[in-house]
């Protein structure tokens, strides 16, 4: 399985480089880094397993280091992983008082 994730600031229309990502699998972190020029990271090329998985965004001190407000100081998105081999892509849309997300390929 491989999980990967982009972040786009929807308010400013540009990637969301420098932001900090997580992700685990169950409660163990399987991996953690951070978003590049262009919003994007791999977070996973190996198997993690099937069952619950999470990202956790941390919108907070990014938005903090552009002297931004924010009322998420983080994003947690759960996803459940069905089939091990699959690829698992999970955008984040993200403003300062909002975010959306969608199943990506």
């Amino acid at each position: 399985m491989s999980v990967s994730t982009h972040v786009l600031d929807s308010v400013l229309g540009r990637p969301a480089a420098g932001m900090v990502v997580q992700l685990f699998a169950g409660s163990s972190l399987v991996a953690e880094g951070v978003t590049d020029a262009d919003g994007r990271f791999r977070l996973a090329d190996h198997e993690t397993g099937t069952g619950p998985h999470r990202v956790v965004f941390a919108t907070g001190p990014w938005f903090a280091e552009q002297g931004r407000e924010t009322f998420y100081p983080t994003v947690s998105l759960d996803f459940t992983v069905v089939d091990g081999a699959a690829h698992h892509h999970v955008p984040l849309l993200l403003a300062p008082f909002a975010f959306s997300t969608y199943r990506g390929s």
